[in-house]
């Protein structure tokens, strides 16, 4: 007779595999997937640490050969860039808000380094004056621009004489005159050659100009920074701008030259040298602009104008090249355009 299987015998299943022996075979193979998971998250951290090292490296080198930091210049650029460009190309009206931001903001930077430095700059009427700027050059034109430049001069100057009546604001006539003059100063080089760039969106296809310009700024600034990074050892100007090098200038001008055909064959509809003329002038009054802020800010004694934007220092530090060029590119559109 057959004999059947007692309650003693394991009981089998599949391929004879009993219960216990299937089920430590499932817990082992369990094991070994978390083991791998886990060797392969180790070995995924372990890259991004050594990825992330060798990043920090690498930027802290740039950084201390053009002090700034690469990646968050690089991100507020293209923030401040795009909304530039959608101020320019959807709307012209929104570009005074833009404008107004920018310039408001500048001002107020070099109002307060020059206080900082000991010069008591009323900063109401420099703001004040600033922001008036914009909607009287885009409205009223030239005329406009030079009333409100003008008349700020002479507000910043009745308010500082009034200031006198606070005993805290009272001063030598010497130090009243430094007080004026450092108005005088941001109503000139900020609030005066910022609404050039107003005056030339004002314009018919006036913001296709203005949009060319700050492209041939933004690319003399980037072929300068990669020219002088790579290739840069004859210092320009060492007492004001130690980091700027002549071989960064050269690549700028390069740039500038390709650029400024480009653009006018393409977007100002002009002939090709006139692209060459552009991106010279472009060029070099970029390069008086930038160096003109340096010699500023090393008078006053520090780095950068303000904090506000990591990587690039303050408002006026980015827009230091653009300030000589858009009187340069509103000149150039009433002779050529």
């Amino acid at each position: 007779m057959t004999e059947k299987p007692g309650n003693d015998q394991p009981h089998k299943r599949g391929h004879g595999v009993s219960r216990a022996e299937f089920r430590a075979q499932v817990k082992s193979t369990r094991a070994d997937f978390e083991r791998q998971v886990q060797n392969t998250k180790a070995d995924f951290e372990r890259q991004v640490q050594a990825t992330r090292a060798q990043l920090d490296a690498t930027n802290e080198r740039i950084e201390a050969r053009t002090g700034r930091n690469l990646i968050l210049a690089i991100l507020i650029g293209l923030v401040l860039g795009g909304a530039m460009l959608v101020s320019l190309i959807i709307i012209k009206e929104l570009f005074m808000i833009f404008a107004v931001v920018i310039v408001g903001f500048c001002a107020f930077e070099l109002a307060q380094a020059l206080r900082h430095a000991g010069r008591n700059v009323p900063r109401i009427p420099v703001i004040v004056s600033a922001v008036a700027i914009v909607p009287a050059a885009f409205y009223g034109g030239a005329i406009g621009q030079w009333l409100v430049m003008l008349g700020g001069i002479v507000l910043i100057g009745l308010w500082r004489l009034a200031l006198l009546v606070v005993t805290s604001h009272r001063a030598s006539a010497r130090s009243i005159v430094g007080d004026v003059g450092g108005g005088i100063l941001i109503q000139v080089y900020v609030v005066f050659l910022a609404s050039f760039a107003v005056l030339l969106v004002a314009q018919p296809h006036g913001q296709w100009w203005t949009l060319a310009f700050l492209i041939l700024v933004i690319s003399a600034d980037t072929g300068a920074y990669v020219s002088g990074l790579n290739f840069g050892k004859h210092p320009m100007a060492p007492s004001i701008s130690p980091k700027k090098t002549w071989e960064g200038f050269i690549g700028a001008g390069l740039i500038c030259m390709i650029a400024g055909v480009l653009l006018s064959i393409f977007m100002l509809d002009q002939a090709w040298w006139f692209g060459l003329i552009f991106g010279a002038v472009i060029l070099l009054t970029a390069t008086f602009g930038d160096l003109a802020e340096s010699l500023i800010k090393r008078d006053l004694g520090i780095k950068d104008m303000s904090s506000w934007l990591p990587g690039h220092g303050g408002f006026l530090d980015r827009l230091d090249s653009i300030l000589p060029s858009a009187a340069a590119a509103y000149a150039l559109y009433l002779v050529f355009a």
